[in-house]
């Protein structure tokens, strides 16, 4: 499915001492006792790496901020104590005047936030190194200038005085690894995934000292997928009760973007957005190109209303009538009528990057439709690449890489997997025959849990995940009238990853402090 595999592109073993760089460190003793000398050598097991901890200062809405960074791998253990897998993580806790107090002194009283981005197959480094941590990568403020290579910075829309951060890799993205022997296909799946990370979370409070602390989770993309599922997971399994769950672009059913035959809901959903696209790149008539926000609000009850009629009724549907709403998707998108009808009045959200500036030799990002490069095979029907992935991978590999080596000073020769390719085995077979929703995850969350709070945040120019794919599972959560405000939603003009646009990261960062604040009163 093209929604699908566009999504993976770009959301698409326990370290030694001597690889990591460590201090030595003493081996724990054997845990079986041989009783024969004819017998298996009895399991071992391996050598935990200890944590770096390294400091930094972050200025923030002019105010200077101390931190304290710990950097390192937690162990995911099997019922007999043997290590599954060692998951990277990257945690920032604020620290005092000094500096020099540890991660593990922060007051439970302060905001701890789990963060991971999504895929499944990402790494944490988008959020990390973009939206949320104490340093971002310099470029690409506008979201549309490729770069090879940028420097680091410190990022002055950081959370980080709002609460704490813990970075979390799952299990074969970044540098985290199933361990020696261990099959990490155990951790590939939409809920072996949700069990591992909140296994990592409990673990984390434990040894951190967490326990009393307000939580957030906060998960981009497949992230909302992976979040909704653990805001329900860590209540019921660890009694671990969050304060507030925010989901960043993110996805909460599947059906709400996978186009496919008998499925309408996606190209309902994403005419909104595929309105946005083309009043940015001025292909709508005069009366929409002035005025944005009338253009998508007409959008959005066209589709809602005469267009999901007419997909409805599909081949039933009357020519003349069909001629009627090809007009008015050609209008609200930019196309002309007759592409419409080539495609039976469903825009496909890639061919819709492939047509809208042909004439011009160009196509659209995914991630973020503003986002412009030339198109080199001009007789395909969608793009071969995604500019607003491309544009931003190179800058984004290089500046983790470094950062991990050479300021948080966590040193290993595995490769730091910013977009493991894992999405073709990962399993779904839990929901076969089915989409995957965690609409239900969610709402059973809510209903337990009536103090979590849900931020939502939306891009405008975003056709990997479109705004409407997100309001319409909020919209069919079964959830009683009085936990209808316990969600909030906010838009942004750019794509995916909005952070990347400086108007909007500045926007991100004020709506998150103001929802991490509402959610610990």
């Amino acid at each position: 499915m093209k929604s699908i595999s566009a999504l993976t592109l770009f959301l698409l073993t326990c370290l030694s001492p001597s690889v990591c760089g460590a201090e030595e460190t003493e081996k724990k003793p054997v845990e079986s006792v041989e009783k024969n000398k004819d017998e298996a050598k009895p399991a071992v097991k391996e050598v935990e790496v200890k944590p770096k901890e390294t400091s930094g200062v972050v200025h923030i809405s002019g105010k200077e901020l101390r931190y304290c960074a710990q950097t390192g791998m937690l162990p995911i253990l099997k019922e007999d104590g043997m290590l599954r897998a060692n998951v990277f993580f990257v945690y920032y806790a604020a620290s005092g005047d000094s500096g020099e107090r540890a991660c593990k002194a922060a007051p439970a009283s302060r905001p701890v936030m789990f963060c991971f981005n999504g895929g499944p197959g990402s790494s944490a480094v988008w959020l990390h190194l973009g939206g949320l941590g104490p340093r971002r990568v310099d470029t690409l403020l506008d979201g549309r200038r490729p770069a090879t290579l940028a420097a680091l910075v410190e990022n002055p829309n950081s959370v980080l005085d709002a609460t704490d951060l813990v970075f979390i890799d799952p299990v074969s993205t970044g540098l985290s690894r199933a361990a020696k022997g261990e099959n990490e296909k155990q951790f590939l799946g939409v809920e072996e995934d949700i069990e591992a990370v909140g296994e990592f979370i409990r673990m984390f409070c434990a040894r951190e000292k967490r326990w009393e602390s307000p939580k957030f989770l906060c998960g981009e993309s497949y992230g909302g997928i992976r979040g909704a599922g653990l805001a329900e997971h860590l209540q019921s399994k660890h009694g671990i009760y969050l304060n507030g769950l925010q989901i960043v672009s993110g996805l909460l059913n599947y059906q709400t973007i996978s186009e496919q035959t008998s499925n309408d809901l996606p190209f309902i959903c994403a005419l909104p957005s595929l309105t946005n696209v083309a009043n940015f790149h001025k292909k709508l008539a005069a009366d929409l190109q002035s005025d944005p926000a009338n253009a998508e609000a007409e959008s959005r009850a066209f589709a809602q209303g005469e267009y999901a009629v007419a997909l409805l009724k599909g081949n039933t549907l009357p020519d003349a009538e069909r001629q009627k709403v090809a007009a008015k998707v050609a209008r609200l998108t930019g196309l002309t009528a007759q592409q419409v009808l080539d495609q039976n009045l469903r825009i496909d959200r890639w061919r819709f990057r492939k047509q809208l500036l042909k004439d011009e030799g160009k196509i659209l990002g995914g991630y973020d439709a503003r986002v412009l490069a030339d198109d080199i095979q001009i007789d395909a029907q969608a793009p071969s690449f995604d500019p607003s992935a491309d544009f931003l991978r190179g800058a984004v590999s290089a500046s983790i890489n470094a950062y991990v080596r050479d300021t948080l000073q966590f040193e290993s020769d595995h490769p730091y997997r910013v977009m493991a390719p894992i999405y073709g085995v990962w399993n779904f077979n839990q929901y076969a025959n089915r989409f995957v929703s965690m609409e239900n995850r969610l709402a059973e969350a809510l209903v337990r849990n009536p103090r979590l709070q849900v931020l939502l945040q939306v891009g405008r120019s975003d056709l990997v995940v479109p705004q409407d794919a997100m309001q319409f599972s909020i919209n069919q959560l079964p959830i009683p009238k009085s936990l209808r405000a316990n969600l909030r939603f906010q838009e942004y003009a750019s794509g995916h990853m909005m952070y990347f646009n400086l108007p909007d990261a500045e926007k991100f960062r004020k709506d998150t402090v103001d929802f991490i604040k509402g959610a610990c009163k």
